[in-house]
Order: C-alpha cells, then structure tokens, then sequence
C-alpha cells in the first residue's frame, strides 16, 4: 500500500479490509511511512511500514 491508497482508506467512511501479514489490523496513526496498527485477531499493537499494508481483494 501506498501513502495516498492508505489516506483514501482512511476518509473512507465504508469499512475497507486491511492486511499485515495476512493478518486483519485497523490503523491507529501514520507517521511518514510508518503505520501503528492493531490487529483486530487480538489486543497486539505493532508499528509496520505502509508498504507491507495491503487490501485482501487486491490479491483475488
């Protein structure tokens, strides 16, 4: 994912899957090209670079 894909995602108000390590994580905050995600399988918080963000039906 890019940095203008990631902010679309954001202002969008429709729920738009988003991935790390196909892992689903909502995003926190962005930073540069830093996001802090949480991942919604558990209470886990890490800090992930935007790019190895992505959205599942990019792949299907």
């Amino acid at each position: 994912m890019n940095l203008e894909r990631l902010h679309k995602v954001l202002d969008n108000k429709e729920k738009i899957d988003v991935y790390y390590n196909e892992r689903p994580v909502w995003i926190q905050e962005v930073h540069d090209n830093i996001a802090r995600v949480g991942f919604i399988d558990n209470f886990e918080e890490k800090d992930v670079y935007i790019e190895d963000l992505y959205e599942n039906d990019l792949y299907n």
